[in-house]
């Protein structure tokens, strides 16, 4: 079996724990001959700063760039909120997607049936949610110049975020969008601010373009993200794919990831274009939360999103669909079963620890896969 190269980028706080689990499947799938995972490890966010004054080294930006797939887990914290701007914990994941190429963030809002109870919205507008965010990734505002703060000649200061997007930059996160919806219920709800910004005019105009010329069986909306916000807490369960920018992505994602229970529920893709060679796709996969250090070494983590983001990478940079299937089935069965952490309990519910709900899954996994 050919191997393929795994790099993992575990980071600060809960991101070592949550990596961990997942280094359990990954061992399991190589013992049974199913997989030839050869993995590494390298440092990003403040644990590199902390050893290299970088938020990633160049040796592990070569890693990253050689690798099949790139597994990340979190960054950041209080203890470098003083670092300088540029080499911030966060900067390390920027310059991954950047220099990777991973322009299409994929996002699912899955609810589990066992989880809808879970939700901080009703269980029948939560119960069978399926929403897959596609945001445009390294464009935009997060990326435009340009980016600064002056001071003025009356001694103000001026800050300066620029918001910036070509067309071919909407066509490629367009039709990544519409070929999802394709796999799913073809339909595509595309969100922007044409209202108040010259960039989300453009936005509707070129998505609308390859709506219709490329995409004719897909069913496109067009919707402003303001009023996407709203009707994702009002009516969620409306829409199937939703393509966005980098900056109300960021946003509708975090607002779809808490319809489910828990930020802690829910991975993350991030896919560069097809190799014009091998067609394969430069990949990231992280879950959608934070690194929360305030349960970092406490076991309260949990490491659903993290695993999770896994089955992703089994599904979308490898192909092993089945086994992909198989892992989601298995967190499934796992919550099904009444097993919770701390973030997806109700209050009084008996809790298991990080360590406890990852050997949970990978053991149904196991009776899954036989």
């Amino acid at each position: 079996m050919t191997e393929t190269k795994l790099f993992l980028l575990p980071g600060d706080g809960i991101g070592p724990e949550i990596m961990a689990e997942v280094e359990a499947i990954i061992a399991f799938l190589n013992a049974k001959g199913l997989t030839n995972f050869v993995t590494d490890r390298g440092l990003v966010g403040g644990c590199a700063y902390d050893a290299h004054g970088a938020a990633i080294s160049e040796a592990d930006m070569q890693k990253a760039l050689a690798a099949d797939a790139v597994l990340f887990g979190a960054v950041g914290g209080p203890k470098w909120d003083s670092v300088p701007y540029e080499v911030r914990p966060e900067a390390g994941l920027l310059r991954l997607r950047k220099d990777l190429g991973l322009f299409a963030n994929l996002r699912p809002a899955i609810c589990y049936p066992a989880l809808a109870d879970a939700s901080s919205l009703k269980a029948d507008l939560v119960e069978g949610l399926d929403i897959l965010i596609v945001r445009e990734l390294t464009g935009g505002v997060y990326f435009g110049e340009p980016k600064e703060i002056v001071t003025l000649e009356n001694g103000q200061k001026r800050a300066v975020d620029t918001q910036l997007y070509t067309t071919s930059e909407i066509e490629r996160i367009a039709r990544v969008a519409f070929d999802l919806a394709r796999t799913r219920n073809s339909r595509v709800a595309s969100a922007e601010k044409r209202n108040v910004m010259k960039s989300g005019v453009l936005w509707n105009q070129v998505v609308t373009r390859i709506g219709k010329d490329e995409f004719a069986d897909v069913k496109l909306e067009h919707v402003l993200a303001d009023n996407c916000a709203m009707q994702l807490v009002r009516r969620p369960k409306q829409y199937d794919v939703i393509v966005t920018d980098n900056l109300f992505g960021d946003i509708l994602s975090d607002v779809a990831a808490m319809l489910t229970g828990s930020l802690g529920m829910l991975p993350s893709a991030s896919l560069g274009a097809p190799d014009a060679a091998t067609g394969k796709r430069k990949a990231l996969y992280e879950p959608v939360h934070g690194s929360a250090p305030d349960i970092a070494g406490t076991g309260a983590a949990n490491p659903i999103a993290m695993i999770a983001s896994f089955g992703m990478a089994l599904r979308y940079s490898f192909g092993l669909v089945d086994l992909a299937t198989k892992l989601d089935q298995a967190i499934a069965g796992v919550l099904g079963k009444g097993l919770r952490t701390k973030d997806i309990a109700k209050a009084g519910e008996a809790t298991i620890t990080t360590k406890e709900m990852g050997a949970a899954i990978l053991a149904e996994f196991k009776t899954l896969v036989g």
